[in-house]
């Protein structure tokens, strides 16, 4: 095997340009799989950590499921609203350590008079609005950067407050003004500053993070300046992750109670947590991945298409050589393993520049895109030199095979 190892070695270093050449389609497919993956990583570990920043406790209702696939059904609109009442009488199940309900009303326009926020001459555009409850910091963890959040009194008496989120709050204010106590516009109404969001993470939008274009104010100001907005959801904090079955179960029988569902009708509402949000990723990571692996397996194929086409032209340039071996004892087969080894060398070439050429793509990523931990994957490596190996092994047979076939004494007479 090592003597096989150094012809092949040998070869490749006698037809430099030409190895180069053939082992571009391997590299190539080598590198994509390898640099995909490692962004695939880096996002999903991302995207998991902010999962779990949030808490693995959180559980959501809503008419509708975020993370249906497709089109969303027309029966859904007509499914009765989250109220109010529901959220009172959930909180008050054994499990359940805070409940709170969230009105969220935003509309993308390119007007400046619709969902602004205006401080003097100074305007955040397109910001979401958000009505929320006192325990809504608690359900979501959520830590301000000055101030202080809702209290009781300001949702009794439907104060006109306000928390910014961090892009509102530098849109409107300069760098030297401190937003606290100041009177902002929002919607044509006069609201006072009591907070500051902290800026929130955001792995796919860094620095542009729609959550941080947001204000919060009490849902009972929401709901005096927006009597029309029916559509509510619930944010629930479990009052841990072990309790997080019991707790699911309990709202479901609640909720289908209050509502007057019999025992074989199907919900007329959505219970989901966090691990929906990650199944859902997963699902377009993984679809991402296999779309960009379909495109490196082309490329590949190309590889071996071109490593066929050079070890067929290999085996003619050496046909007096194959006759040379064969008349001093060489068996049909030490000439199939010459030549398919020398196929394999080849690739394997290739993945090995392909698999370096993925490193240096995950390196050059981790340093221009620090918020993206891009991190190669130990499987997707050993995949893909086993990947260029083989595509040497399947594309060098038959060059291999013609060679090992051929008549000693035709091979040593041909000219």
């Amino acid at each position: 095997m090592s003597e096989l190892f150094i012809v092949a070695l040998d070869s490749l270093r006698k037809n430099k340009l030409r190895s180069v050449l053939t082992l571009l389609g391997v590299v190539i497919g080598v590198t994509t799989v390898i640099g995909m993956s490692s962004v695939i990583n880096g996002l999903n570990a991302s995207v998991a950590g902010q999962f779990e920043s949030l808490g693995s406790n959180l559980i959501f209702i809503s008419r509708f499921n975020p993370t249906v696939r497709g089109r969303i059904p027309p029966e859904m609109f007509n499914r009765k609203q989250i109220t109010i009442e529901d959220a009172e009488a959930i909180a008050e199940l054994p499990l359940i350590q805070a409940v709170s309900p969230v009105y969220r009303w935003f509309r993308v326009t390119q007007s400046s008079t619709s969902f602004t926020v205006r401080y003097r001459d100074r305007i955040a555009k397109n910001t979401i609005i958000e009505g929320v409850t006192p325990d809504y910091q608690q359900v979501f963890d959520l830590q301000l950067a000055a101030g202080r959040w809702f209290n009781e009194a300001d949702d009794r008496h439907r104060s006109n407050v306000v928390i910014l989120g961090h892009d509102v709050m530098e849109t409107i204010f300069p760098v030297n003004v401190d937003p606290m106590g100041k009177e902002v516009e929002l919607e044509g109404n006069v609201f006072r500053v009591i907070g500051v969001m902290q800026k929130r993470q955001n792995a796919l939008t860094p620095g542009a993070n729609p959550e941080d274009n947001m204000v919060e104010i009490p849902i009972g100001t929401f709901r005096r300046l927006h009597p029309e907005f029916k559509d509510l959801r619930l944010g629930v904090k479990a009052a841990s992750q072990e309790a997080m079955p019991g707790a699911i179960n309990q709202i479901e029988n609640l909720l289908r109670s209050r509502r007057g569902l019999r025992p074989a009708e199907e919900s007329d509402f959505a219970i989901f947590t966090m691990e929906s949000f990650t199944t859902l990723w997963n699902d377009i990571s993984g679809g991402i991945f296999t779309v960009m692996l379909a495109i490196s397996s082309i490329a590949l194929l190309v590889g071996g298409v071109g490593v066929m086409n050079i070890m067929l032209v290999s085996v003619t340039e050496r046909t007096r050589e194959i006759g040379i071996r064969k008349a001093i004892g060489a068996r049909r087969r030490d000439i199939l393993l010459q030549f398919l080894f020398e196929a394999m060398t080849l690739t394997a070439v290739g993945g090995i520049v392909g698999i370096a050429a993925g490193g240096a793509i995950t390196l050059l990523i981790r340093t221009l895109v620090p918020f993206l931990p891009a991190s190669m994957s130990v499987f997707w490596t050993v995949m893909g030199f086993a990947t260029s190996v083989g595509t040497g092994l399947i594309f060098g047979i038959y060059p291999a095979y013609r060679a090992a076939v051929l008549s000693p004494i035709e091979a040593l007479r041909y000219e």
